[in-house]
């Protein structure tokens, strides 16, 4: 039987089919444009921009790091360039003790390497590169680079590092860079100069190194290079060169701070020299020392435990955190304030017995029997604890505290280093604020007698001491203590001044002053320094000081003998000269060295000899001659000096 088609329902059919498909093509199409529509016209820029980013790389340039020079332009600082043996750990395939194991084949790499490595890998983000060998020679650059393809996420890098020369002479001044931390790109972060950091690695972490940072980075340059769709580099379109950091140039005279730590050895303190007319700080010694080279790429853990633990403790920056009772350094400033406040005249005396009474207290002298018939020039040659302890009995704490405030003690000096602890200028105010308990808040007349030699509550830094003595030998104009004398800058070389006039002037009558430095100059040529400063080719004024570390009791003599070293009395002294016209001013503690005249005045003595003469330790001394001072000479002998006096102090 033959079925017949119906034609008319299939053309209707088909037309449904085709209509469905138009209408399927058309939305097709329709979808299409409006996307052309919407990423070519709507969105051009935003896409325009974004493939000129994938097309265009914009790399940071990191700028050279600016130089750290003395006085004399020495280069206490430098920058140099080298090869870098750098891991991304987020990028290798093996696990990091094999990895380094099979680069150990290769290049050279030490078990201090390794831990520098783990250190730096705490600190840093897994997607960082990070250094397991620095400073590779060129054979080892030849050996890794042949085998490179071995060790994905492992590559060379070439990088500008940070020398410091001198090593440990000046660290504590000098300071260091280091790997920029997970702290430091925080606070980077939040500060105005995040983009200046881009590509930068290190930053200053101690020392000027820390506190001139902003001058020392300089500015990040950029350059645009062409990259392929592989991201290779086709070409540079544009560049912004980089400017350099402005370079440093200190006071520091660096042959003399290695005079000065050369004299010092095995000895634990601090050197502060001051040019009392500028404020440039001459030399800085804090001792002992530490080599700033170990930290720019990171310590080990084993080295940063050695000095971190160390008894002696060398990182400590003693001249600025360490804080000492100035012992009989104390006493000119104390015969100042008698004159100044009128409570004393120049040939007012006493008769010391050897102590005084306070009460029921008595309070001794170093010399047993006293020292006779004292006035205020013999009580600093002599160094008469009696003459004091009357003379503080007399001021009163609150005219001690307000006298010597002006000269800096217990206060910020504005030295230019981070860190700086005030110290301790005792007053009422002070102590009722500092304790608790009635009792102890209250200020008792014996606390005062202690002060006027330099003990009791008193604690003041190296730096402090040394710019009180500067701005006595100048006449009371106070110049703020620097290390940074000029700002070179990098690209001009023009220089600026850091500390272009003085603070302020303390109103001093000369003819007070004048009665000071004088007996200054006495102690040595016929007091307790004479011995050490004898037969000098200048006229020097000095002043010796011992500061007890611990407590004597009550009818108890010292005997250093008896005592462990770290229980000796510090030893100190201060010094000026040429006395008429001072160009050095100084301040030396050695930590438990005994008695000042002995520890701490060679060490003023060779320090100022350098400066003024270029004469180094051992080179032969000039004789004595007419024009030298007769008690001078005299002392050069062993034993007390020419008059009579106790050097110990």
């Amino acid at each position: 039987m033959t079925e017949f088609k119906n034609t008319e329902h299939e053309l209707k059919l088909f037309r449904l089919r085709l209509f469905a498909v138009a209408m399927l093509v058309l939305v097709c199409f329709s979808l299409l444009t409006a996307r052309f529509i919407w990423l070519q016209i709507v969105r051009h820029d935003a896409y325009a921009a974004q493939a000129e980013e994938n097309r265009i790389s914009v790399v940071p340039i990191v700028p050279n790091r600016g130089l750290i020079l003395d006085r004399n332009g020495v280069v206490l600082a430098r920058n140099y360039s080298a090869y870098t043996l750098e891991i991304t750990p987020s990028k290798i395939t093996m696990g990091l003790d094999e990895l380094v194991d099979e680069l150990g084949t290769l290049v050279d790499i030490q078990p201090k390497d390794r831990r520098r490595f783990r250190k730096l890998q705490e600190e840093s983000k897994n997607f960082e590169s990070l250094p397991i060998r620095t400073r590779l020679t060129d054979e080892e650059v030849a050996k890794f680079t042949a085998q490179r393809y071995r060790f994905p996420g492992v590559d060379i890098q070439a990088r500008l590092f940070r020398q410091y020369p001198y090593g440990k002479t000046a660290a504590h001044v000098i300071g260091y860079i280091g790997r920029i931390s997970q702290r430091d790109a925080d606070r980077i972060a939040d500060s105005d100069d995040e983009a200046n950091y881009n590509g930068t690695d290190y930053i200053g972490k101690e020392g000027l190194e820390k506190s001139y940072e902003t001058q020392l980075h300089g500015t990040t340059g950029y350059e645009e290079v062409e990259i392929s769709a592989g991201g290779r580099a086709v070409r540079t379109l544009s560049r912004t060169p980089a400017s350099p950091g402005q370079n440093l140039i200190l006071s520091i005279d660096i042959e003399l701070q290695k005079v000065i730590e050369e004299a010092f050895g095995d000895r634990k303190g601090a050197l502060v020299a001051i040019d009392p007319a500028t404020g440039d700080i001459l030399a800085y010694v804090s001792q002992p020392s530490f080599d700033p080279n170990v930290f720019v790429e990171g310590i080990d853990q084993q080295t940063w435990d050695e000095l971190n633990n160390s008894p002696d403790r060398p990182l400590i920056n003693r001249p600025l955190s360490g804080t000492y009772p100035p012992g009989s350094t104390y006493k000119p400033f104390m015969a100042l304030a008698a004159l100044e406040l009128g409570k004393r005249k120049p040939s007012d005396s006493i008769r010391d017995p050897g102590y005084f009474w306070l009460g029921n207290h008595k309070f001794r002298d170093d010399k047993e029997g006293g020292h006779g018939v004292v006035d205020m020039y013999r009580s600093i040659v002599v160094s008469c604890d009696t003459y004091y302890y009357m003379l503080a009995n007399d001021l009163g704490v609150d005219a001690i505290h307000d006298f010597m405030k002006p000269f800096g003690f217990g206060q910020i000096t504005g030295i230019d280093l981070e860190h700086e602890r005030k110290g301790l200028l005792p007053s009422t105010t002070w102590k009722a604020n500092a304790y608790r308990k009635p009792e102890q808040r209250k200020w008792y007349a014996g606390e005062t007698i202690s002060l006027g030699i330099g003990q009791g509550y008193n604690a003041f830094t190296p730096i402090q001491l040394a710019h009180a003595t500067a701005t006595l030998a100048n006449n009371g104009i106070v110049m703020k203590p620097h290390l940074v004398k000029m700002i070179e800058d990098g690209v001009t070389h023009e220089r600026t001044v850091t500390v272009p006039k003085e603070s302020y002037r303390i109103p001093l009558k000369q003819e007070n002053i004048d009665v000071i430095k004088q007996a200054m100059v006495g102690v040595n040529k016929e007091g307790t320094g004479a011995r050490v400063f004898a037969g000098t080719e200048y006229t020097s004024a000095g002043k010796s000081g011992t500061a007890q570390v611990v407590s004597i009791k009550k009818n108890e003599k010292y005997d250093a003998k008896r005592l462990a070293t770290h229980l000796l009395d510090n030893a100190l002294f201060t010094a000026f000269a040429p006395a008429d016209k001072p160009r050095i001013a100084l301040a030396v503690i050695v930590e438990n060295g005994g008695w000042g005249a002995e520890a701490a005045a060679p060490l003023a003595r060779k320090a100022i000899d350098f400066y003024l003469l270029g004469k180094r330790p051992g080179d032969k001394a000039k004789p004595a001659g007419k024009g030298d001072d007769a008690a001078a000479t005299a002392a050069t002998t062993s034993g007390p000096d020419p008059v009579g006096n106790d050097l110990r102090d």
